[in-house]
Formats: structure tokens, C-alpha cells, sequence
């Protein structure tokens, strides 16, 4: 009978996936990339508007994110190289 009980308990890795690292981890990075590349739009951007990505703020929105997200998923990050 002990048997059945320990195998209808939950396992602690039992978590839905928004509580996971799996899915924080690129989330942050392509929000934290968003941001930065919006700064960098604002700061340093291009003012004549002839920049392709620095020129438009959604265009340089949308490059940092993927570059944040291309940093976080990198396959040496986590110190796998």
C-alpha cells in the first residue's frame, strides 16, 4: 500500500511551465534586449532616418530583441563550451 501512495505524490518538478527557468530565461532576454535596443534607438540612434535599424524605433526594438534573445540561447552560454 505504501507503494501506491508514493506514486500518486507529486514530484517537485511537477511545475507548470511559466514558473520554469525554461521559459524566464529567453523571456527576460528578449525584453531586457527590447529595452536596450529602444535606448540605443534613442541615444545614439541615426537622425536623418536613413539608418535601416537604428533609423526606426520598432525596427531597433526588434533587433535588440532578437539580439537578447540570440545571447541567451547561445549554445556556450551556461558555460557548456
Amino acid at each position: 500500500m505504501e507503494d501506491n501512495c508514493r506514486a500518486e505524490a507529486k514530484k517537485e518538478n511537477d511545475k507548470p511551465f511559466f514558473k520554469t527557468w525554461n521559459f524566464w530565461k529567453p523571456f527576460l532576454g528578449i525584453v531586457l534586449g527590447g529595452i536596450g535596443g529602444f535606448l540605443y534607438y534613442h541615444y545614439v540612434g541615426c537622425s536623418s532616418g536613413s539608418c535601416a535599424i537604428t533609423g526606426n524605433p520598432y525596427m531597433s526594438t526588434v533587433y535588440g530583441s532578437m539580439i537578447g534573445l540570440f545571447i541567451v540561447k547561445s549554445p556556450c552560454s551556461g558555460g557548456r563550451c
